[in-house]
């Protein structure tokens, strides 16, 4: 697994399982809880994908499992554009 040191000093690894398109609670619970016991640390979901309720519970699952701690995952997030993040420049 190749991996970057973040300026934290944390390093991140560069692979990760996504979960696009895996709408099924279950499936994408049991999918991203086996990620993990394979070795994966970064799971990359999206909250249009609406699945994030899933892979939190097998995030969860996993670490009372003893497989990982949450110190060692990365859970990567997208939003869209229109999600309105940062202030507008009027309101500056």
């Amino acid at each position: 697994m190749e991996y970057r040191t973040l300026k934290n000093g944390i390093r991140m690894p560069m692979e990760g399982f996504g979960v696009f398109q895996v709408k099924d609670f279950e499936t994408c619970k049991e999918s991203v809880l086996n990620a993990i016991k394979t070795g994966y640390r970064l799971i990359d979901t999206a909250a249009s994908y609406g699945n994030e309720d899933a892979v939190g519970a097998a995030v969860k699952e996993a670490i009372e499992a003893g497989l990982c701690t949450r110190e060692e995952l990365f859970i990567t997030s997208k939003m869209w554009v229109a999600e309105d993040t940062l202030p507008t420049m009027k309101t500056l």
